[in-house]
């Protein structure tokens, strides 16, 4: 299920960036739900298409969703150092700031889940925190699922002028990418600025909600995840990376816990 179509609007960042961002309004008596996607997609291809958006606002849900720094129609500037999901947290806290409310119901997915993890840990107006797609890396790691590529191998794959002869596990990444349209280049510092640092995933306070799929490779040993965090309950969904996130009962499960 899609929704209507909503202006884009923009915002700036702390370091000067444009941010893009869609608002769908609500009539519910609730915090706004804000929506931060994964690698290589945006908010649309994430979250309208699917279906969640239309979920939520069909349940009164004023929704928010944001596009990351090098995605969709943020900015995407040509340097490391303005990636990386501590960078996306800081955009997520200045679009709060600029929506002027005093609580958010947050949801991410994959990369997304990271920058969510990171806003929950550091900020107190999040209500309800849902995040997918991510597992027991988080833990170990500090981010995303990394330990199927060499150091770099992604990177260099998203800026190879010719994909033959990439791995199968860097070159579904590639392909993906081109698929969506995505800028390869900006997605490539991005994997180069993916969060390594200890998430203090103790000092979340907010119920949350980890969704993962059963094959999903990317979010293995979600359980691991979940014992870390004070007040999480987790979902298994039949799906892997790409697919969980249009299983009908991820939708539901999503709603029915911001609500």
């Amino acid at each position: 299920m899609q929704t209507g179509e909503t202006t884009v609007q923009t915002f700036t960042s702390s370091d000067g960036l444009t941010i893009a961002y869609r608002e769908w309004p609500g009539e519910a008596d609730a915090p706004p739900v804000l929506l931060h996607h994964g690698f290589a997609v945006d908010a649309v291809l994430n979250w309208v298409y699917p279906g969640l958006v239309g979920a939520l606002t069909a349940a009164g849900r004023r929704v928010v969703a944001v596009d990351a720094r090098g995605h969709g129609a943020s900015a995407k500037p040509s340097t490391v150092a303005h990636y990386g999901e501590r960078r996306m947290a800081e955009d997520v806290a200045t679009l709060v700031e600029l929506l002027g409310v005093a609580e958010i119901d947050l949801v991410g997915y994959s990369m997304g889940a990271i920058v969510s993890l990171l806003v929950a840990a550091d900020q107190p107006w999040v209500r309800r925190l849902v995040v997918g797609g991510i597992g027991a890396a988080v833990v170990e790691l500090g981010g995303v699922e990394t330990r199927g590529s060499a150091p770099g191998e992604l990177a260099a794959a998203l800026r190879a002028a010719d994909p033959v002869g990439l791995r199968p596990v860097v070159a579904t990444f590639r392909a993906f990418a081109d698929q969506t349209g995505a800028d390869r280049f900006a997605l490539a510092l991005q994997a180069e600025a993916f969060n390594t640092d200890p998430i203090p995933l103790d000092r979340i306070t907010a119920p949350t909600l980890l969704l993962a799929g059963d094959s999903d490779p990317l979010a293995t040993r979600p359980e691991v995840l979940r014992d870390a965090i004070p007040d999480a309950r987790l979902l298994v969904l039949p799906g892997d990376h790409l697919s969980v996130v249009g299983h009908p009962e991820f939708t539901r499960a999503v709603t029915d816990f911001v609500s």
